[in-house]
């Protein structure tokens, strides 16, 4: 029989950061709301949820490495709104917060959850962040649960 190795839903003896961007306000108030609501119901402590805002989610990477870097964090939520325009500004900015988190997270050693949301449309927006479609802050938080209990079962060199 193999080994199986999985991470729990209980965030009690986490401190966790998340990560909020201003830009898209509306929207990313709502996906923190729902980060927070997931923590708490699967146990996190107020006093070890740190909630850090930047400008937007561009520079959440930036905020995210240093976070990290403090190593008080097990797990950093990511938390943003990209709706597509009329320019390709839409492209760039979303390609490089996906791409820093995932740089970040690897060069800390900081597991690091993708919350940013990439729309066509604020309605579409507003339907990831607490509407029909669910909210993807919730999500992001409770992978962040999960990857932080996995990051102390897998012990790495």
């Amino acid at each position: 029989m193999p080994t199986v190795i999985e991470g729990n839903l209980s965030a009690q003896r986490y401190r966790l950061g998340i990560i909020v961007s201003r830009y898209n306000a509306e929207v990313t108030r709502r996906l923190l709301q729902g980060a927070l609501d997931c923590l708490k119901q699967h146990g996190a402590v107020d006093r070890k949820i740190d909630v850090i805002y930047c400008a937007g989610s561009y520079e959440i990477p930036q905020i995210a490495r240093r976070a990290a870097s403090t190593k008080k964090y097990q797990a950093l939520i990511c938390l943003g709104c990209v709706i597509r325009g009329e320019t390709s500004h839409f492209e760039y900015i979303a390609g490089e917060a996906a791409r820093g988190i995932t740089e970040a997270a690897l060069s800390t050693g900081v597991p690091m959850t993708f919350g940013v949301l990439t729309t066509d449309t604020v309605e579409q927006a507003m339907e990831r962040s607490g509407g029909s479609q669910g909210n993807k802050g919730w999500d992001a938080a409770l992978s962040a649960v999960e990857m932080a209990a996995l990051w102390s079962r897998v012990k790495g060199k």
